[in-house]
């Protein structure tokens, strides 16, 4: 099985990486800064006999991610699961936030999603396989003081998992929407919060393991996970 995950040197989208790598499967990984990664792949590639294949690839513009997908494609002509892990977080409020926050946070949590999703798609079509799925968040779901932005973008990105969702059931395509809570990443370090309050990345990564390997005609729509506590 190919997996392809973004924004992969870290976080959720590491977690996702080593637990298909878990799995068996072959990577196409994408970061900013992968390079810092290889022996951390090497590992990878060593503990469970899989392949990893890795790019460098800023997907906040259309032309990187679009490049992106075209270098993918010369790799692969068959992708099996698309994770559209890329994203970033900026506080702030829809009134006072500064200008052009909601461009960026819309280029790199919505339009990367887009354009590589648009790059992909018609191989997976002629393959007539291949599941896609798209990290939202709580955010996109429920509003939240000092969302702003962020908080628009993913319910954008969670409006165009719906649609890409009912586009590709006639070919045989599976779309999951992906909304995590609370997520211990290095963007909560030094917030106060304690650790064990709020859910671990691994949690993430094998429920969506898990919703890749359901049977061709079930689909897990939509993915709800959130601290034990409840939200902060």
């Amino acid at each position: 099985m190919n997996v392809v995950v973004t924004g992969a040197s870290k976080g959720i989208g590491r977690a996702i990486a080593e637990n298909f790598a878990a799995d068996g499967a072959n990577l196409f990984l994408c970061s900013r800064n992968m390079e810092a990664t290889l022996k951390w792949q090497q590992e990878l590639m060593q503990r469970f006999n899989i392949s990893i294949t890795a790019f460098n690839a800023d997907l906040s513009t259309a032309e990187g991610a679009k490049s992106f997908g075209e270098q993918l494609l010369k790799a692969t002509d068959q992708v099996d699961v698309l994770v559209n892990n890329t994203g970033m977080y900026e506080p702030g409020s829809i009134y006072n936030e500064e200008e052009g926050q909601l461009e960026r946070m819309l280029h790199v949590n919505l339009l990367s999603a887009y354009h590589l999703t648009r790059s992909l798609i018609q191989t997976m079509i002629k393959n007539k396989s291949g599941h896609i799925f798209n990290i939202c968040s709580i955010a996109a779901l429920q509003a939240y003081p000092n969302g702003g932005s962020y908080s628009i973008s993913k319910w954008a990105l969670a409006g165009f998992s719906k649609n890409l969702r009912e586009e590709m059931k006639p070919f045989n395509i599976k779309v999951t929407s992906v909304h995590p809570g609370a997520t211990y990443t290095s963007s909560w370090e030094g917030s106060g919060v304690e650790e064990k309050r709020i859910m671990e990345v691994n949690d993430v990564a094998k429920m969506i393991v898990a919703a890749s390997k359901l049977s061709p005609q079930a689909c897990l729509e939509e993915m709800v996970l959130r601290p034990q506590l409840g939200d902060l």
